[in-house]
């Protein structure tokens, strides 16, 4: 995987330092932007130094991952993150059981009806600039969430492994989610290779995976990371249904919709899981992280909900959801 372009002044002093810049000349203050969530300068800064601890990139050095100043600049880009999500997001004070109150969240939640239009109108082009959008995410699909296993007590640790054995695709790697998203974008004839489209997805595409990233590598976020889990885990069966029946409407064959096929059966099976062994597993053991969880599940919604409305908004206006309004042609070109 290569550096993403930069696209501001935060993300240039970034890259400059990955490519072999001095670590000192890095900012040590960044400004609180109008929109953090959506701010393409800080999420593409964000979502680089996060990459480091992932699979980093070809032309970066891997002992940069712990790089004392680049840590202290990506703390500082995860202040304004958190300081967006806390000010997106409300969380109801409640007694009740934390598998209901996820459960009240998640059904006063109303989004845009973007799986919806997926399943009966998108055309080819809206399918593949929603993948592209999707796949910076997908393509690692389960991997921030992995990082919170070693943190958690017994009970929700073994339902956060249960869970991840089953996106790692049970032992077999065609089997991984994140590689039946690749099957899909080669039959739209998208690249299939990690980050390629971070260069023209806007902000509020790299939040959704620098939120994960963030709950997921720091240990006090751990009450988040596994809400975050729960609401995607809990909310994902149905749209995921709805965005087979779209893609097979264009002609797509089963193997690429296998993707969200997998996640109709698995995801009904998760919810259940997730919301009482994991979440509540945690809360039984850890209570002061019970509003943590609830946070997390809570931010999971609003961050995706603000991309659904991004892309929902650019469609209805007639232009692409893409950054700078590239077209799909451009993008995969």
């Amino acid at each position: 995987m290569r550096l993403p372009r930069q696209c501001g002044p935060v993300s240039a002093a970034v890259i400059d330092v990955l490519v072999g810049g001095d670590p000192a000349d890095l900012p040590t203050t960044v400004t609180a932007p109008e929109d953090a969530l959506a701010d393409d300068d800080l999420q593409v800064a964000l979502w680089s130094l996060y990459e480091l601890h992932y699979r980093g990139f070809d032309d970066v050095a891997d002992d940069l991952e712990w790089e004392p100043q680049l840590i202290a600049l990506r703390r500082c880009l995860e202040i304004r993150l958190l300081a967006a999500l806390r000010a997106e997001v409300t969380v109801e004070q409640d007694t009740g059981r934390v598998a209901d109150r996820l459960r009240r969240l998640i059904d006063a939640d109303h989004g845009p009806p973007l799986s919806r239009f997926m399943q009966t109108q998108a055309d080819r082009n809206q399918w593949s600039e929603l993948v592209m959008q999707r796949s910076v995410y997908q393509l690692k699909e389960a991997d921030p969430h992995t990082w919170a296993i070693p943190r958690l007590p017994l009970r929700a640790k073994s339902a956060l492994v249960e869970i991840q054995t089953d996106e790692y695709g049970g032992g077999d790697p065609a089997r991984m989610h994140s590689e039946l998203f690749r099957v899909l974008m080669r039959e739209l004839c998208l690249r299939d290779d990690n980050g390629a489209y971070v260069d023209v997805v806007p902000g509020i595409t790299l939040a959704i995976s620098n939120t994960m990233s963030m709950f997921g590598l720091r240990r006090e976020f751990r009450g988040a990371a596994v809400g975050h889990l729960a609401a995607y885990e809990m909310t994902s069966s149905e749209p995921c249904r709805r965005y087979a029946k779209g893609l097979r409407r264009l002609g797509v064959s089963d193997a690429a919709c296998a993707f969200y096929d997998v996640h109709v059966t698995a995801d009904a099976l998760h919810e259940q899981l997730a919301a009482h062994d994991l979440c509540e597993g945690l809360a039984a053991a850890e209570p002061d992280l019970t509003e943590d969880i609830l946070f997390g599940a809570a931010a999971c919604l609003a961050v995706d909900n603000r991309f659904a409305r991004h892309v929902w908004d650019s469609w209805s206006a007639g232009r692409s959801s893409l950054r700078a309004d590239h077209a799909v042609q451009e993008a995969v070109s």
